[in-house]
């Protein structure tokens, strides 16, 4: 009796995961801005300015995650050398349902922790109209 408790106990623990299960229907982003880079009269307004702006990089890498990003490169050769060489990326998307997790300042920086859980972006998605942002639209901050 005793060996056939100790067979199923190391049976057990031989199938318990070697590493931390994570959620995958939980995504987390980070978004970073420098505050003394924002335009503004005071140190407050470049403080506002940051968060704002580290939150939309926030935004942006949950974005990249979900929808996936469109790298374009181009590269010239001239007598077997580079010439000219250029990268552009964009990422465009819907989100919906992200929650700030943390938001604060770390030196000259702004961080703002994000996290998106796809399954309630999947139940919002259904149930509100998307409409497109104008591309000529006046910045605001």
């Amino acid at each position: 009796m005793r060996y056939w408790c100790l067979l199923v106990l190391s049976f057990l623990v031989g199938c318990q995961p070697l590493v931390e299960v994570r959620n995958t229907d939980i995504l987390t982003a980070v978004g970073y801005a420098s505050i003394s880079e924002q335009p503004g009269g005071s140190e407050e307004e470049k403080r506002m300015r940051a968060m704002r702006a580290s939150k939309l990089d926030a935004y942006r890498e949950l974005t990249e995650q979900v929808y996936g990003i469109r790298i374009s490169a181009r590269s010239e050769m001239d007598d077997q050398q580079l010439n000219y060489e250029s990268s552009d990326s964009s990422v465009d998307g819907s989100i919906r349902g992200a929650e700030v997790i943390r938001s604060y300042p770390v030196g000259d920086n702004y961080v703002t922790e994000m996290q998106l859980d796809l399954n309630k972006m999947e139940r919002l998605q259904g149930s509100v109209e998307i409409y497109a942002v104008p591309q000529s639209q006046e910045v605001m901050f």
